[in-house]
Formats: structure tokens, C-alpha cells, sequence
């Protein structure tokens, strides 16, 4: 109950009558100070001015007030632990929080709030938090990246390109003889084996591979399709049909 706000922060915040003045309590409180040109902390700033005041609207005690300002920082503080979304595990927190405080079960849950004050809290954490949750979650968690690189078993590595601040390397050029010339320009003209034609290749053998497997299934259940059918069909063959004028009796 007295959590983040004991008897002495609530002595504080209830001599604040003016915005400023409150919002420059809780700053101290919280060591929000530099809200002006934080944008965090003028978020926290914000949800927890407002948690005040909507618990002077409704005429909470301390006790109350206390409780509320601490279900509302433990649901932030619960969203904002991860990056990913759990939306539905905050809000059960939350009805798990509320209860606690509203159902007179010691030493687990005490019956501080009434259904009407339960209602109300409930709504207005629903209508303001949660409806505002992945805003929350943007501005308080890091962006997750994913990187992904894929190596390939019998690929060979990429050799490794020169660096830009390395030195011009001087060419050399040696005589060639007539005979080197025809079996350089035989090479350049022969097709070079591509480092990727094996995975090519293995890849359209499974494709061939999973294609005939699906034929093969298809016309199974086809032909399994029309022996069913012709069963049907024999059935109803066998059926003998009702002689004409059973119903009439005979004439003596």
C-alpha cells in the first residue's frame, strides 16, 4: 500500500494544490526532473500526475490513493520489461492487483476499495493505459532487430574483397606466346561452373521429388473416390423394386 508513496510523499502531494506545484513534487519524487527536455520522463510525468488527480476526483483517502498510484506504476513497470507484446499479461496483473485490494482475504488480499471505486479504477486504467498500450511499449523499449545470415553446407566462402585504403597494385605484363593466346581465349569461352548449380540442382530434384509425391496422393484419392462410388452405385442396383398394385386387394 504505501509502496512508492509513504505518509510523508502524501503529505507532500496533498499540499500541492496547483499543476506546477504537483508536478514538481512528483518530479522530486520520482527524479524526474529533467521532464522539460526528457521525453520519458515527461510521459512518467504525466501518467502519474494524472493518476493523482483522478484519485482526488473521486475522494480516495491516502490509503487509497497510496494503493492506486502503486497498481498503476506496477502495471507500467510490467509492460515495459519487455519488448514484446504481453498485452493480455499486463491486464490479468492489473484484475490481479485490483482484487488484491478489493477482497477482504488476509494476509493475501485486504478489502480496501468498493465494487463502485473498483468499477471506476478499472475503467479508467482501461481507457487510458491500456488504449494507449503499444505507445507505451514503443517509447519505453528498445527495438528488437533480427538479423539473419544463411550458410550453406558445401558452399564455398566468399573470398575477402580488398580493403579501400590499400596501396594500387602495379600490373606487369609478360610476353605471351600465339599458343598461350588460343588457350586462354578456349577458357574464357567455356562455360564455367556456377558455385550455386549444385544447390540449383538439389533444389529442383526435391521440388520434382515433392511433386510427384503429391500426384501420386491425388490420384489415390481419386481412384479411392470412385470405388466408393461404384459401391454406392452396386447398392442401389441390388435393390429390388416394389411390384405395381401391391396395395390393391384381390377381386373374387
Amino acid at each position: 500500500m504505501w509502496k512508492y508513496l509513504d505518509v510523508h510523499s502524501m503529505d507532500l502531494i496533498d499540499k500541492a494544490q496547483t499543476t506546477d506545484e504537483l508536478k514538481r513534487v512528483l518530479a522530486e519524487l520520482f527524479q524526474l526532473q529533467g521532464w522539460e527536455s526528457d521525453p520519458r520522463a515527461a510521459i512518467l510525468l504525466d501518467l502519474y500526475f494524472y493518476t493523482v488527480q483522478f484519485s482526488r476526483e473521486h475522494s480516495f483517502s491516502r490509503e487509497q490513493s497510496s494503493a492506486f498510484f502503486t497498481i498503476v506504476k506496477d502495471t507500467h513497470e510490467a509492460c515495459v520489461e519487455t519488448p514484446l507484446p504481453n498485452v493480455e499479461e499486463c491486464y490479468r496483473y492489473f484484475t490481479e492487483l485490483l482484487f488484491c485490494h478489493a477482497i477482504r482475504r488476509p494476509p493475501f488480499s485486504i478489502d480496501l476499495f468498493s465494487r463502485e471505486q473498483l468499477a471506476l479504477m478499472s475503467d479508467y486504467v482501461v481507457n487510458t493505459y491500456f488504449r494507449h498500450f503499444k505507445l507505451y511499449k514503443y517509447a519505453f523499449t528498445p527495438q528488437v532487430r533480427l538479423d539473419i545470415s544463411l550458410s550453406y553446407v558445401g558452399m564455398p566462402e566468399p573470398e575477402p574483397q580488398a580493403e579501400l585504403g590499400d596501396e594500387p597494385v602495379e600490373s606487369v605484363t609478360a610476353p605471351v606466346s600465339p599458343a598461350q593466346e588460343e588457350e586462354a581465349d578456349s577458357g574464357t569461352t567455356a562455360p564455367s561452373d556456377s558455385p550455386r548449380a549444385p544447390l540449383r540442382e538439389y533444389i529442383s530434384a526435391q521440388l520434382c521429388q515433392e511433386l510427384a509425391q503429391l500426384r501420386l496422393a491425388m490420384e489415390e484419392r481419386l481412384q479411392a473416390s470412385e470405388e466408393q462410388f461404384n459401391a454406392k452405385l452396386a447398392l442401389l442396383e441390388k435393390v429390388p423394386n416394389s411390384p405395381k398394385g401391391g396395395g390393391r386387394g384381390r377381386r373374387k
